[in-house]
């Protein structure tokens, strides 16, 4: 059953806010961005926009958690090209710099427990690891990969790989992220048996 009146037009409008704040800050970058501009850009005041989420933090969290619905849904990690899908992802970061800006700010600050954006990035880890981690068995099931390799390891050597890189990016962006992914996927893949 589809929601109805009011709850439905506030699941629209969070919606639309998400969506328009994925453009803002891509554009304006996350430093650049204000929640009076966001507010704006969608016809509501600051406090109108904030009736829709607890926090500043989980306003931003929510567009994080829009960006990877946004990924998965253009590049996905398609069962038939799993690692070029990745490398696309990572090759689209470097055209929405302003998304990258706020992922590293906000993923440092949720280290701390008592961030509001802690859970989310704790469950993300989680559930990348886990996407990422059957991609590398199906990957070594087809032979494509050493039967020997840690495939959680080799999972969180990617996580880890690809947040590294974003920052060395941002400080350089003559850095090409996903050149350094698909080496780091020739490492991982070059001595499969067979």
């Amino acid at each position: 059953m589809a929601p109805r009146g009011s709850y439905a037009k506030g699941i629209a409008k969070r919606e639309e806010i998400l969506t328009t704040a994925l453009h803002v800050i891509a554009r304006n970058g996350y430093r650049r961005t204000s929640v009076k501009e966001l507010a704006d850009a969608v016809g509501l005041s600051q406090a109108g926009l904030l009736h829709y989420f607890s926090s500043k933090e989980e306003l931003f969290q929510e567009v994080l958690r829009k960006r990877d619905e946004v990924d998965m849904a253009a590049y996905g990690l398609e069962v038939e090209r799993p690692i070029e899908s990745f490398v696309e992802v990572i090759r689209h970061n470097s055209e929405v710099p302003g998304l990258v800006q706020l992922y590293a700010q906000l993923s440092t600050e949720a280290a701390d427990a008592t961030h509001p954006a802690h859970a989310f990035f704790v469950e993300r880890y989680v559930q990348f690891r886990g996407t990422f981690g059957g991609m590398l068995r199906d990957e070594q099931q087809a032979g494509r990969l050493d039967p020997d390799l840690d495939l959680d390891r080799i999972a969180n050597l990617f996580m880890a790989a690809a947040d590294g890189l974003q920052t060395q990016w941002m400080l350089d962006p003559s850095i090409d992220m996903a050149e350094h992914i698909e080496y780091l996927w020739q490492l991982v893949s070059r001595n499969a048996a067979g």
